[in-house]
């Protein structure tokens, strides 16, 4: 999961956000949510968890930051910031349509 971070199109990084949105989506079916709302927050998520991942790791590539750098430590929390935010977008949309 964490080889060629950079290229586009990668297995790994698929599982990863796969392992993501299987998560999420236990936790919504255990707190009452139809199926026709899990499929779609958990869809949205899978896009979004691949792209954040894949857009770090590209910028991590093309920087060569180790986690001596400031700059692997800013791109890790801009990562944990953006994936935070799907969260709280599925806690919302939970909220308005569950």
């Amino acid at each position: 999961m964490l080889s060629d971070r950079g290229r586009y199109v990668h297995m790994g990084r698929a599982q990863h956000a796969g392992v993501h949105a299987l998560g999420s989506a236990l936790v919504l079916l255990i707190v009452g949510s139809s199926v026709a709302l899990v499929l779609p927050l958990i869809l949205a998520e899978w896009v979004a968890h691949y792209h954040i991942d894949w857009a770090k790791g590209r910028w991590s590539d093309r920087t060569c930051h180790t986690p001596a750098d400031a700059g692997f430590w800013r791109a890790m929390g801009a990562d944990q910031a953006l994936h935070q935010m799907t969260y709280l977008a599925m806690a919302w949309g939970w909220v308005m349509w569950g």
